[in-house]
């Protein structure tokens, strides 16, 4: 079996490391100076799941598509930030090559709307999605740590392809170390994870401060449940369900173990923004106000949190 990790971020290092001790043929294509890290020193994981070490001999490291052999992989692991998602998929789509009749499409992505963009060039039925909350944390460009891991890493289809054709790559993943397993309900997942984020990230970032502190405040409360509210009804709106049946179901469960689980935790967004990197707001917050527009509902806790950081952005960059 061959897989291509497509992203070298923390992300995509993490699941080549399982992939690569669970025995898979593996290339991963990542910006060049990782590239130059990873051919040099290999790749090294730490963290929860234990330590694991592959040489630079034991798999392919490249920065772009051009580089490799014209050979189909049976896995393509898309790992890039969703902002990304468009121009990966179009990059994909040149290198035809690599694709044989039976390669599968797995997004390990933020946000919603990355299978969309994927299924402009490709068919729907080879298009797939992960839910990761699992936490990766990168201190080198070749060294990832696992630092948090608070459920399975989750595959399905939102287009109601076939399960069994991602089974072997859910095996390789739990035989590498990190727990997985297919799903008939990963658009639940999805919208799950976009209430908790959509709620979360924007205000932790604006705000700087961990998730635990935003809990603490009836101020912060009042526009964590509004945004939460707005993406409901949302969510509702265009046909999609999650694992709740109201706002006020999802709120109990985000404030009595969601929050408290993962108080200690820091924005994303606010980590890029001090990096001085593209947030994915427009995944999150973003997907919410684009969904809303198309039946002209309000959504202005999301509208506003959404184009602070969008200032914050342009201003730090």
């Amino acid at each position: 079996m061959r897989a291509l990790i497509y992203g070298g971020g923390a992300v995509g290092l993490g699941l080549a490391s399982c992939l690569l001790k669970s025995g898979l043929r593996l290339d991963i294509i990542a910006r060049e100076n990782t590239v130059k890290y990873l051919r040099k020193a290999g790749l090294v994981r730490t963290g929860i799941f234990g330590e694991y070490h592959a040489g630079p001999s034991e798999f392919g490291s490249y920065a772009a598509l051009d580089e490799l052999d014209e050979q189909a992989f049976d896995y393509v692991l898309v790992c890039t930030k969703s902002f990304d998602s468009f121009e990966a998929a179009k990059d994909l789509c040149e290198h035809k090559s690599i694709f044989s009749e039976k390669t599968k499409i797995v997004l390990f992505q933020n946000g919603w709307g990355n299978a969309e963009a994927f299924t402009c060039f490709f068919d729907r039925q080879t298009v797939y999605t992960a839910r990761v909350i699992t936490g990766f944390q990168r201190h080198k460009p070749n060294e990832v740590e696992i630092t948090v891991h608070a459920d399975s890493i989750h595959i399905g289809s939102l287009f109601d392809a076939g399960l069994p054709a991602v089974r072997d790559l859910v095996e390789a993943i739990n035989k590498g170390g990190i727990p997985c397993e297919t799903t008939h309900r990963i658009g639940k997942d999805i919208w799950a994870k976009m209430l908790y984020n959509c709620a979360l990230n924007p205000l932790g970032a604006i705000l700087d401060v961990p998730y635990g502190k935003l809990v603490e405040q009836e101020s912060t409360r009042a526009i964590m449940d509004g945004i939460a509210g707005e993406v409901f009804a949302v969510m509702t709106k265009a046909g999609y369900e999650t694992h709740w049946e109201s706002a006020k179901d999802f709120l109990e469960v985000f404030y009595g173990k969601l929050v408290p689980d993962t108080a200690e935790h820091k924005s994303s967004t606010l980590q890029d923004i001090a990096a001085k990197k593209p947030t994915e707001i427009d995944a999150l917050n973003g997907a919410v106000i684009r969904l809303a527009a198309n039946f002209e509902l309000p959504v202005p806790h999301n509208s506003v949190v959404y184009n602070i950081v969008k200032f914050i952005e342009a201003k730090t960059r």
